[in-house]
């Protein structure tokens, strides 16, 4: 008596595509990885760039220019990582550009008025600095309200606190020198150097620039808090529900901006050993313009470290070629600005090529 066929759900079945590999596993051609780099379009802008300022600025190419782009691009740049970062997360943070001159303050009138050495006053502002971070970041967790709104009030806030409080322990707008304070020498070396490599004079602006890109790289693409950022960027609510920490991944980014602003205010502070209380409005929208001119989205979710620095390195060689071109120094926000509308069609670009050949 024969064997009665089995069900067609019971019957062995031949292993298909998916079955045979592992998607992870397959192939992805060169063009396919490129085209999916959020700073291609950031690196292709760059080498437009340099090559017009090249052609029509004769000094541009010279050593010595070479080391006062990278200084320029650097001061920029220390900051653009960290907000990278944070709009990677779908944050914003309007207050980092006075939280610069925040913590040089900070730094500079407690170790004036206190008599004491200067790195007393630098260590009680990283922690007033750090401490400002954390409240962005509480206030937004906490209260649910947008970034824009919470860091526009903080901006503000700050902008008063920097402007009275410098009036009332200095009388003027800005602080005492501290130059022949104890360990102001040490701090200088640290924050505000300057070595010569190659026959190039280079701030240590630079440096501390491209330790925090490669810090940053790392923790975007080889770490777990790298992967919370862009699952917290690219959608709170399922990113929760996976079991994201979206709240302290947010606190922490905060923290992130708080930090460098902290290393920017020591540059700003030991570079000139006085501080204007004024200083720093505005910039908080050139640290996100190199963002986004280095591929982070408004939106969220999607950019890089290294994204940002081009995007600092673009800033850096406009800010300097139109110097060294001789041209009108105020059409600089100008190209400032069709800078960032033709590099983010072109990010936009980018990303839809990369989609179409997914």
């Amino acid at each position: 008596m024969s064997a009665t066929a089995p069900p067609d759900h019971e019957r062995p079945r031949e292993p298909g595509p998916a079955a045979t590999a592992d998607e992870r596993l397959l192939h992805t051609s060169p063009l396919k990885k490129l085209l999916g780099r959020p700073e291609l379009g950031a690196v292709v802008g760059a080498a437009a760039v340099f090559l017009f300022f090249s052609l029509v600025a004769d000094g541009f190419l010279r050593a010595s220019s070479l080391g006062t782009v990278l200084y320029a691009s650097s001061i920029i740049g220390i900051m653009a990582v960290p907000v990278a970062l944070l709009m990677i997360g779908g944050e914003f943070d309007l207050s980092a550009g006075v939280l610069v001159t925040s913590s040089a303050l900070v730094s500079s009138m407690f170790a004036y008025q206190m008599t004491a050495n200067v790195w007393v006053g630098v260590l009680v502002s990283l922690l007033v600095t750090l401490a400002i971070g954390v409240f962005n970041g509480l206030m937004l967790t906490r209260t649910k309200l947008p970034s824009f709104i919470i860091t526009l009030g903080t901006f503000l806030m700050l902008t008063g606190l920097n402007l009275g409080f410098t009036k009332l322990i200095s009388g003027t707008v800005s602080t005492k020198t501290i130059a022949d304070m104890e360990g102001f020498a040490s701090a200088k070396a640290l924050f505000a150097s300057q070595l010569t490599i190659g026959g190039v004079d280079l701030k240590v602006t630079i440096l501390w620039w491209l330790a925090l890109v490669a810090v940053a790289t790392w923790i975007l693409l080889r770490t777990r808090f790298g992967n919370w950022i862009f699952a917290a960027g690219g959608g709170s609510l399922a990113a929760r529900a996976v079991g994201v920490p979206v709240s302290r991944t947010k606190v922490g980014l905060y923290m992130g901006v708080a930090f460098c602003a902290w290393i920017s205010g020591q540059h700003l502070l030991f570079s000139f050993d006085v501080v204007q209380s004024g200083e720093g409005v505005g910039n908080e929208l050139i640290y996100i313009i190199a963002a986004v001119i280095g591929g982070c989205l408004i939106t969220g979710g999607y950019g890089s470290a290294i994204g940002s620095a081009v995007g600092a390195f673009i800033f850096g060689m406009t800010s300097k070629g139109i110097v060294y071109a001789e041209w009108n120094p105020d059409w600089f926000t100008f190209f400032l600005g069709a800078m960032l509308l033709l590099a983010t069609l072109l990010n936009s670009w980018v990303r839809k090529r990369a989609e179409a050949t997914a």
